[in-house]
Parts: C-alpha cells; sequence; structure tokens
C-alpha cells in the first residue's frame, strides 16, 4: 500500500528526467515497478549498470529512500568518445509508506540490473476472524 504523493512533487520528478546527470543535490529519477503480491508488496528499480557498493536504501518512519549512483567507466588516455547515450550521475526516489507496512522487516536483493524491494504487511493490517457471542453460544464471524 504505497501512499501518492502531492501533484507537484510527481511534476518535479518528470522534470528531473530532463537531459543531464542527477548530482546528489538534484538527482534523476529511475524508473520503477510496484505491485502486492500474496503478504508483501514488492518494489522494482531499474538500476542497470550500478555498482552495488554505490546502493543506498534507506527507511526513516514511513518514508523509503533509494539512491544510487553511476560512475563513468574507467577508459584510457587515448579513448576518445564517439557517442554518450548513457545517463551518468545520482538516481534518486522516495516513497511514502502506507501505515499497514512493516518496516522493520524490509528486504532488498540486487540482480542484473534490478533492486527490488520488498516490504512485508503488519500483521495488525491483516484480514482476520472475530468470534462473536450469541446468546452464551460462541460463533465465528467474518471480519
Amino acid at each position: 500500500m504505497l501512499m501518492r504523493t502531492d501533484p507537484f512533487r510527481e511534476l518535479d520528478r518528470l522534470a528531473q528526467q530532463l537531459p543531464g546527470p542527477g548530482t546528489w543535490s538534484r538527482p534523476s529519477a529511475m524508473p520503477m515497478d510496484a505491485y502486492r503480491d500474496g503478504d508483501q508488496y514488492v518494489i522494482a528499480f531499474d538500476l542497470p549498470g550500478i555498482d552495488p557498493d554505490a546502493l543506498d536504501v534507506d527507511v526513516e518512519r514511513n518514508m523509503l529512500t533509494v539512491k544510487a549512483e553511476r560512475r563513468p567507466l574507467p577508459r584510457s588516455e587515448n579513448a576518445q568518445t564517439e557517442l554518450s547515450e548513457r545517463p551518468l550521475g545520482v538516481f534518486s526516489r522516495q516513497l511514502v509508506l502506507a501505515d499497514t507496512l512493516d518496516t522493520e522487516q524490509i528486504s532488498a536483493d540486487y540482480q542484473a540490473g534490478v533492486l527490488t524491494v520488498r516490504i512485508p504487511i503488519a500483521e495488525r493490517a491483516k484480514p482476520r476472524k472475530i468470534s462473536v457471542n450469541v446468546g452464551g453460544d460462541r460463533k465465528v464471524l467474518d471480519s
């Protein structure tokens, strides 16, 4: 259960996708998918070519922050650039998480250029049966 942020923040995110490398003070956005899979939410971030040491995943209260930096590949002094289309710099994404998610049990894996973050749904948010006393007899009713 991800919570939407204000529409102006979305406009800022779109503006950041315009050409130009991201910096620590103005990072570029990274593409992502988010979906529910059973009792957890899964968020997949596209981060091809990112060194795992350049990944930073933090959660503070309900805010999940993912930052990554793609550095230029080392080249010899004689190398001459013919074409450069791969974006370099800093990439970042912040998501507001619903209170129904268990931020204490977040896990993250990085494989084949995709960072996958899994956030379980908190036990208190899962549906449960409530027993109801009816005339001295106990019956279980769906909640």
